[in-house]
C-alpha cells in the first residue's frame, strides 16, 4: 500500500491507495509507521510522506475497517512514531487532507502544501469525536480561535489560509518538499532532534483526562455514530439525536 525510495539522505513514504483516495486502514498505518521506523533505523536524516494521485489522504477509510477493534489504535501508535521520530518528517501534501489525513500532515513537523490542497476534520459529521491529541495540535498551530472553527463547525481549511495560518510552511508539490528535505538534511541532526523536542512540548503530549475519554468513547459509541453510517450508506443526511 506504500513506495518507498531514498535520495541520499533523504527517505520519500508515498501512500499508494490512488483508488481510495489514499484513505487509510489498519494495515496502511502500519506500513507507514514501519517504513518510518526503517529510515530512522537506516540512518535517514528527512522523511517525506505524499499521497500518490490527486489525494494526500482521504482520512479513515469508511467503508473499511476504521470501526473496527484496532484501528484507532494503529492510527494514535503511527502518529506517535512521527512525532518522536529524532529527525524532521515533511507532509508533502499534494492535494486533500482530510479527517485522519490531516491527523498525519498534524503529526509532521513541517508542511508543504500543493495549491488546491484542504484541510477538514468532520468528525461531527460522521458522530465520532478525534483524540485530545490531535485538537491540542491542531490550536498549536493554527491557534485556538482558528482550531474551534474547524473542529466545531467543521470548516476546511485551503491553501492560501493554511500558509497564513502556519499550517503551510511553504507551498509547492512533491519536488519542492523534496528539495527542501535535501536542504533540511545537511542540518545538524542532533540540532534537529533537540528543537523537535522543544517544539513538540506544546501542551500535546499530557494524557486526556476521564472526562474527556469518556467522551470521546461516547461518541464513537453513539446512536449518532451508527446514524451517521447508515445515512452514509443511504447517501442523505444524517439526523442526530444527541445520544
Amino acid at each position: 500500500m506504500i513506495g518507498i525510495s531514498r535520495d541520499g539522505a533523504v527517505v520519500t513514504v508515498e501512500l499508494q491507495r490512488e483508488e481510495r483516495r489514499n484513505a487509510l486502514t489498519t494495515q496502511l498505518c502500519v506500513e507507514i509507521r514501519e517504513a518510518v521506523e526503517k529510515a530512522v533505523e537506516d540512518d535517514a536524516r528527512v522523511v517525506v510522506i505524499t499521497g500518490r494521485g490527486t489525494s494526500f489522504c482521504a482520512g479513515a477509510d469508511l467503508s473499511g475497517d476504521v470501526y473496527a477493534e484496532g484501528f484507532t489504535d494503529s492510527l494514535a501508535e503511527l502518529l506517535r512514531t512521527i512525532v518522536e521520530a529524532p529527525l524532521p518528517v515533511v507532509a508533502a501534501v499534494n492535494g486533500p487532507a482530510i479527517g485522519a489525513g490531516t491527523q498525519l500532515a498534524l503529526a509532521c513537523d513541517l508542511r508543504v502544501v500543493a495549491p488546491g490542497a484542504r484541510f477538514a476534520v468532520p468528525a461531527a459529521k460522521l458522530g465520532i469525536s478525534v483524540d485530545r491529541w490531535t485538537v491540542r495540535r491542531l490550536a498549536s498551530i493554527v491557534g485556538g480561535g482558528r482550531a474551534r472553527t474547524v473542529m466545531l463547525a467543521c470548516e476546511a481549511i485551503e491553501t492560501d489560509d493554511a500558509l497564513a495560518y502556519g499550517l503551510a510552511n511553504k507551498i509547492g508539490d512533491l519536488a519542492a518538499a523534496q528539495e527542501w528535505a535535501q536542504e533540511i538534511a545537511k542540518l545538524a541532526p542532533l540540532s534537529m532532534h533537540a528543537h523537535k523536542l522543544f517544539l513538540n512540548d506544546d501542551g500535546t503530549r499530557r494524557d486526556p483526562t476521564a472526562e474527556q475519554q469518556a467522551a470521546a468513547a461516547a461518541a464513537w459509541l453513539s446512536e449518532d455514530a451508527q446514524e451517521a453510517r447508515r445515512a452514509r450508506a443511504e447517501r442523505r443526511d444524517p439526523i442526530f439525536q444527541g445520544r
